[in-house]
């Protein structure tokens, strides 16, 4: 699966967990910079990208992401 296609249903399922449509995500993307994203909003997001892709992360995997740029590589290296 091609990053582009990863930014862009991950921008949908941001938008959706955040109830923000405004969120253009950026591959230098954090947690800072997105109004909301406390643990329990990270949890749902991780487990609404796992549904979305047919993927599974571990928590290891989760807790050493820095940014959005990682995540989408993360997801890539799983749907590949």
């Amino acid at each position: 699966m091609l990053a582009t296609e990863i930014f862009e249903k991950l921008s949908l399922i941001f938008r959706d967990i955040f109830d923000d449509d405004a969120i253009v995500l950026k591959p230098e993307l954090t947690a800072a910079d997105v109004d909301g994203w406390d643990s329990l909003s990270h949890i749902r997001l991780v487990l609404a990208v796992e549904k979305t892709f047919h993927i599974s992360f571990s928590a290891s995997e989760v807790a050493r992401l820095k940014n959005v740029g990682e995540f989408v590589n993360l997801i890539g290296s799983k749907c590949s």
